[in-house]
């Protein structure tokens, strides 16, 4: 297959080009920037140069292509303050990437993430966000509209992220984490750290990302998720064991001061289940879990992220 990808230079990307090319396929990706064009070309992948914003360019690549995965999201304008406008711009590419796919019966499938799930139980691929308007289920919108494309002859699939995809090299919030502890002395949690999250290694994410281009059926909800939920606080006991400082609970009414943007996400209690997805796939992660991966030591030789 001629498989299109967006973000093919970004966290997960970067994985799932060797991935798919090691499974036969030939890659597609999108690079914004020379340097992302360059990286997909030594990593043995086909460039088209342009933006998530360039609908026409995305559009054309998607409609000669035998499936689409799509990954690209403009993170920096969703931290920056705009989430809003970002997830706007991604229901624009999923329309567009839809109506270049419909009624071919070829795959389309699309990152999107656990939150937005009802939070304090185990969710299953059957459970559906609230989807209310606000900004943040804007791009919960944009999954089941997704979802729906199935009707109009598009085999599509949304792959649910966990907040934490880990790995070596990884910048996103576990290296945050990393970094709000060196900077303040104290290895924090949020109350009595008890708050689960889901997780799975990139590595992982990758290989479920082309089980679904490859055979997942029309409409799919996939959970890309290794482990169930893993407490707060016992991600934070290996931070502190690593950085050398003391491990502490922060008050609720203090969190934002003390985590700054990452305050509305640590303090989620969201368990996943990926059952249904692991039968449906035959997948069956095989990278180490968040606090053996932490526990290897790269999150805390690289330099710290800014938080």
């Amino acid at each position: 297959m001629r498989i299109f990808v967006t973000g093919a230079s970004g966290w997960i990307g970067s994985a799932l080009v060797p991935e798919l090319l090691d499974a036969g396929h030939r890659v597609v990706g999108l690079a914004r920037s020379d340097a992302s064009a360059v990286a997909l070309t030594a990593a043995g992948a086909e460039v088209v140069r342009g933006t998530v914003d360039d609908l026409d360019v995305l559009g054309r690549t998607a409609a000669a292509s035998d499936g689409v995965v799509h990954l690209a999201f403009k993170h920096d304008l969703a931290f920056t303050g705009d989430y809003q406008g970002a997830a706007e711009a991604d229901r624009r590419v999923v329309d567009a990437l839809g109506d270049a796919l419909a009624g071919t019966d070829r795959p389309l499938v699309l990152a999107s993430g656990v939150a937005g799930l009802k939070p304090g139980h185990v969710a299953t691929e059957r459970d559906m966000p609230e989807v209310d308007g606000s900004p943040t289920s804007i791009r919960s919108a944009t999954a089941v509209a997704a979802l729906a494309l199935a009707s109009r002859g598009v085999r599509s699939a949304v792959v649910r992220l966990a907040p934490t995809c880990h790995g070596e090299g990884d910048n996103g919030f576990m290296a945050t984490l990393v970094a709000i502890a060196r900077a303040r002395g104290v290895s924090g949690y949020i109350g009595d750290g008890a708050n689960r999250w889901p997780a799975a290694h990139r590595l992982d994410v990758a290989r479920l990302f082309r089980l679904a281009v490859e055979k997942a059926p029309a409409g799919s909800v996939l959970h890309g998720v290794a482990e169930e939920g893993v407490p707060i606080r016992d991600a934070a006991e290996v931070i502190g064991r690593h950085l050398d400082v003391p491990v502490a609970s922060v008050a609720p009414g203090a969190a934002a001061e003390h985590f700054t943007w990452l305050a509305g996400f640590l303090g989620l209690d969201t368990p996943v289940s990926s059952t249904l997805t692991r039968e449906a796939l035959d997948w069956r992660p095989t990278q180490p879990g968040l606090l053996e991966d932490l526990d290897k030591g790269h999150y805390f030789q690289a330099p710290p992220a800014t938080p």
